[in-house]
């Protein structure tokens, strides 16, 4: 016999459209090692495991054991069934769990006897009737009615009732399974004669909930031709001659851990939950460029490529520098740029990689500092510089041949300066609008947003005390971009009214939002949209939200929300036709 070694489900809370992939695996005596991951097409040493899926048959779901609660119920204590305060307690898994514990049962028995309810009415009398154990296949076992009986007090189940779902090793709940409890079976297979040779191993979840779904949220105007109609961003058209650009920092699978976010419950955390909940929130936003970062390197070629393909999106990608990363190929994430196929297309790409740059400078310290500078700076960062021509607005045909730019990630100082001396040289030789766009992980006020807002840091910025390498000359820190952030826009809103006040108080004293990044121990902005303000102009923003609607849940991730980041949208306007 070759019995199935481990079968075990990420979680035991299904949800509707979160995939559910056992590890499973089988043991092999004279290997000595378990092996995972097999399947009818590939089999291992002639065997592999066959996955089936059910769900029970009942409307009300299967009942779990009171003592154990990650077994089913088998049995129930008549008495307690028919008194509804003690149904709860009347489910056991086995004889021999209801055996255990009859001393303490018997006595709970003669308690409710005794109280002053049961005064009014003998203990057998069935006035008042609790939930039924479900299932077509529940028997009685009748008796004299003696409470000290524990033969009297049984209900004997033969066998839940289920339905099969589906076959394969992987199952994606729907809403028919709502409220309903999901079994799978694994069987040891051989491949020579498709018979079994295993024992049959069981997992049995909780009942599937449906997904959580997050408020959604308004495109607020804040040109003054517009007025203030707040629009749920799904439901807004963008005026011809204006596109929308998101940014989103979708968390990483690979740091969504449940040592770091251990307030999420782990089904919310599950990449198959939280993939298909970023997909529902970024296409809900219909924007016409879309950034994210952190995007791992599997999960562009596996999801979120094809995915937004369907959706009518073109992308570039580029992952993390891989030689100074200690993550492998697959888990590696990077930066992804869509773009709407029908509006844009490529008219030049840059990949920028931090760590060249980085180096150069190191190589130019000490021996005794180089190695201790390289592993501070070089983290393996990047960034996109694509520079898009438009084919066709929104609505509309327009003949120009205007192009918009836009950038991923960006992290540390010297990452900050060396990008925008790049974009200060492309500007220079094709003079059109631009989008820096993406996770800063720089908060408002810090030495980075200053260069990126105001164009140079201050001399005497604290920032520049912990330059310990003495590589950040303030003489050297500017550009020429005139770069502004959208989100400033709040901070000039006029009119009056609670969207508008609601908004302006969304916006801190360096007029960016309070908060981009809200987990239990950060609350702060590090993601932004910047733009060329003489080539470019603000139509409307994607509404910031109360900071009590994001914390129901503690902080972020949560089952609502998928990412510890929110995402930022903005609606633009071009000023002006480049030729």
């Amino acid at each position: 016999m070759l019995p199935v070694l481990r079968v075990d489900l990420p979680t035991d809370i299904p949800v509707v459209g979160c995939e559910l992939s056992p590890d499973a695996g089988l043991h092999f005596p004279d290997l000595h090692l378990p092996i995972y991951a097999m399947n009818e097409s590939v089999p291992i040493d002639g065997h592999f495991i066959r996955f089936t899926w059910y769900r029970t048959q009942s409307d009300r779901g299967a009942a779990v054991c009171s003592i154990h609660p990650s077994e089913p119920a088998t049995l129930q204590c008549l008495e307690c069934s028919k008194r509804i305060f003690l149904v709860s307690k009347s489910y056991h898994c086995s004889t021999e769990c209801f055996e255990d514990g009859w001393s303490y049962h018997r006595r709970m028995h003669w308690l409710f006897r005794e109280s002053a309810a049961e005064r009014h009415a003998p203990f057998g009398h069935r006035g008042v009737s609790g939930p039924p154990i479900p299932g077509p296949n529940w028997s009685g076992v009748n008796g004299p009615g003696n409470l000290d009986s524990f033969s009297s007090s049984v209900c004997i189940s033969q066998q839940n009732s289920w339905v099969e779902v589906g076959q394969g090793k992987t199952y994606t709940p729907t809403a028919y399974d709502i409220g309903h409890v999901l079994k799978l079976e694994c069987t040891a297979i051989s491949a020579s004669t498709w018979m079994p040779v295993g024992y049959v191993s069981t997992v049995i979840t909780s009942e599937v909930i449906p997904a959580p779904s997050p408020t959604p949220r308004r495109m607020v105007p804040v040109s003054p031709v517009d007025g203030m109609v707040c629009m749920v961003a799904e439901e807004r058209i963008s005026a011809s001659g204006t596109f929308t650009i998101l940014s989103y920092n979708v968390l990483a699978d690979l740091r969504a851990t449940a040592q770091i976010f251990s307030y999420c419950p782990p089904w919310a955390l599950l990449w198959g939950y939280r993939r298909q909940n970023l997909l529902r929130e970024i296409l809900g936003y219909r924007a016409d460029i879309i950034c994210l970062q952190e995007v791992q390197s599997n999960h562009y070629d596996e999801f979120f490529e094809p995915e937004l393909e369907k959706n009518g999106y073109d992308a570039v990608y580029m992952r993390k520098t891989p030689e100074i990363s200690t993550m492998s190929y697959f888990t590696m994430d990077g930066c992804a740029t869509f773009y709407r196929s029908d509006l844009f297309k490529p008219f030049e790409k840059y990949n920028l990689e931090f760590n060249e740059a980085a180096q150069l400078l190191a190589n130019g310290l000490h021996p005794a500092k180089r190695n201790v500078a390289i592993s501070r700076w070089c983290k393996g960062n990047v960034a996109i510089v694509l520079v898009l021509e438009v084919l066709n607005l929104v609505h509309g045909a327009n003949s120009s041949r205007a192009s918009a730019k836009n950038h991923g990630q960006l992290q540390l100082l010297c990452v900050v300066h060396t990008l925008l001396k790049g974009l200060e040289k492309i500007l220079a030789k094709t003079d059109i609008p631009m989008l820096v766009v993406g996770d800063f992980n720089s908060v408002p006020g810090s030495a980075p947003h200053k260069l990126l807002a105001t164009g140079r840091v201050d001399p005497q910025h604290p920032d520049l005390s912990s330059d310990m390498f003495g590589m950040l000359c303030p003489s050297r820190l500017f550009h020429q971009l005139r770069l502004v952030s959208a989100y400033s826009s709040f901070a000039y809103l006029t009119g009056t009214g609670p969207d508008v006040e609601k908004q302006r108080n969304s916006i801190d004293s360096n007029n960016e939002p309070l908060f981009t990044n809200l987990k239990r121990d950060f609350r702060g902005t590090l993601d932004y949209i910047f733009y060329t303000e003489d080539s470019l102009g603000v139509e409307a923003l994607l509404e910031l939200l109360d900071e009590d609607i994001l914390t129901i849940d503690r902080a972020l991730p949560s089952p609502k929300w998928s990412s510890d980041h929110i995402a930022l949208l903005a609606e633009f306007r071009f000023r002006r036709a480049h030729p």
